[in-house]
């Protein structure tokens, strides 16, 4: 009995022991590294990621989708970010067919526009923006942000040096291109651009000014841009000493240059040399 006792022990000893190899052999191979990539910019809105979208159609489409967004980002406060997101989808889908609504959201999900997005940011800082002032315009190097002081800017903008336009602005659609330049830094979608972009527009259309807009976003949300891993490469180095016996090697290495040498040389000529 007292054999059988002691077989039992070591039975359960040994099985507890392989258990926990096991279980810790399993831990150590699920072990995985996650990382992530974060742009040196905020996170930008998708309305104004999705604007650039249709742009890249056609400026007219770029126009249009404008024109049934224009206060949007009204009802982000309300919706959650799923539904905000499919909202707009809904509203580019009024210009899009079923397979560019497809690309759109594939451009959404791998944040494709969003340096497109920093880059007018950067413009806007560079201007500076006024204190204060959700959006702004600028007429002939002239800022305000009052809608009431537009009509007396441009009463001697012509005097003052047209601006430069850079090839990604959005110009609204125009036959004349000779006519006072208003650029508008503002955040489509919110209150204060519906009520700039009413003013300007319509004096685009009486043939007044070249509206031009560029995005502007007066308070960048807080949170980082992560962008996908495309085209970035993670490399691990491992760092754990593996012991080697050199000694083989190096006697390896010197027969095999021995056998070569051999190989090659027939009285007195190298042939690998002279091939080479």
């Amino acid at each position: 009995m007292a054999k059988a006792a002691n077989v039992m022990r070591l039975l359960l000893g040994a099985t507890v022991l392989w258990l926990w190899l096991l279980c810790s052999g399993t831990a150590s191979a699920s072990k995985a590294v996650t990382a992530h990539l974060a742009a040196k910019w905020p996170e930008t809105p998708l309305l104004l990621e999705a604007s650039e979208f249709m742009a890249e159609e056609s400026n007219e489409k770029f126009w249009q989708f404008l024109e049934t967004v224009k206060e949007l980002a009204i009802y982000k406060q309300t919706e959650s970010d799923y539904s905000y997101y499919n909202l707009i989808l809904k509203k580019a889908g009024q210009f899009l067919d079923n397979l560019h609504i497809n690309l759109l959201k594939f451009a959404l999900s791998i944040r494709a526009y969003s340096p497109t997005i920093q880059m007018f940011q950067q413009i806007a800082a560079d201007e500076p923006p006024p204190d204060g002032c959700d959006a702004f315009v600028v007429i002939h190097k002239k800022h305000t942000c009052k809608i009431n002081e537009i009509k007396k800017l441009l009463k001697k903008a012509t005097s003052r040096p047209r601006p430069y336009l850079f090839k990604g602005d959005h110009k609204f659609p125009t036959n004349k291109e000779n006519l006072p330049v208003v650029i508008l830094y503002a955040e489509m979608g919110t209150r204060v651009f519906g009520k700039f972009h009413t003013v300007l527009s319509e004096k685009a259309h009486n043939g007044e000014i070249l509206y031009v807009l560029r995005h502007y976003i007066q308070k960048p949300a807080s949170q980082k841009m992560y962008l996908s891993g495309y085209g970035v490469e993670l490399a691990i180095k491992s760092t754990e000493y593996k012991a080697l016996d050199d000694t083989q090697v190096k006697t390896m290495t010197n027969s095999t240059v021995e056998d070569e040498t051999e190989t090659n040389e027939v009285q007195g000529f190298l042939f690998g040399k002279l091939k080479s």
